[in-house]
């Protein structure tokens, strides 16, 4: 698609995706990749797009900046803010999605983008294709880069997370989110081990959990990198 705009390209090409689905009555599910590939899609680009449902907190390419640098916000902080717009403007929250973009599956080097570097898990009882997609668009998965989640669980306003224990391995769970005056985002609490919980109340716009191990992967294109798990953001649901 062409347009006048990087935004007016994104939603020519999102509105084209949703149309074609419409049309063969197949669910497709389009995201936004990289954003911070030559830093090329900002926070404000993505407040300007409609029908978009999926944002790439993580990307296992070596060029694309996830964590950012002096002047440009990580993808994650990214994340949050676009949520923090889209709850103003009334529109679905975005969910967070992992994924290696492999290209190269012979070398293996950190220069090199191999497979297996980020992924998502999806909670389904079913391996086809349109069932996998309809519980990711309504956020029944996680995005990993080598965390397992043994539960996940969000059910009378608490999230409810465990890790799938590795040998030698610790964790720290953190959960993420916004207060209800949409001023900043937060740690909000933050738990030593492979269980945690918390317990959303009427104050928070959204939390979501984020597992950081302290185990690397050679197979990672930054050797600092511990690997990780993002769950998808919750809101507080009121009850009778």
């Amino acid at each position: 698609m062409s347009g006048d705009s990087t935004v007016d390209v994104i939603q020519k090409t999102i509105d084209a995706i949703v149309k074609q689905s419409k049309e063969v009555n197949i669910p497709i599910l389009p995201h936004i990749n990289h954003p911070n590939y030559t830093y090329s899609i900002s926070a404000d680009d993505f407040v300007q797009l409609q029908n978009v449902q999926f944002f790439e907190v993580y990307n296992g390419h070596p060029l694309v900046n996830n964590e950012g640098d002096s002047t440009h916000m990580s993808t994650e902080n990214m994340w949050d803010l676009i949520n923090i717009a889209y709850y103003k403007k009334k529109q679905p929250l975005l969910y967070g999605i992992a994924s290696d973009d492999s290209h190269q599956y012979i070398k293996y080097d950190k220069e090199q983008s191999n497979p297996g570097r980020g992924w998502v898990m999806v909670q389904t009882d079913s391996l086809q294709p349109s069932n996998l997609i309809d519980a990711m668009k309504k956020g029944s998965f996680y995005a990993s880069t080598g965390v397992l989640l043994k539960e996940l669980n969000f059910q009378d306003n608490i999230l409810k997370i465990e890790v799938a224990q590795v040998h030698e391995t610790n964790y720290e769970i953190q959960f993420i989110g916004v207060k209800n005056d949409l001023k900043e985002v937060a740690i909000l609490s933050t738990s030593k081990g492979n269980k945690a919980e918390f317990e959303l109340t009427d104050q928070y716009t959204f939390v979501r959990a984020k597992v950081i191990s302290n185990k690397t992967n050679k197979n990672f294109f930054d050797e600092t990198e511990f690997e990780k798990a993002w769950t998808q953001p919750v809101m507080y649901q009121k009850t009778n």
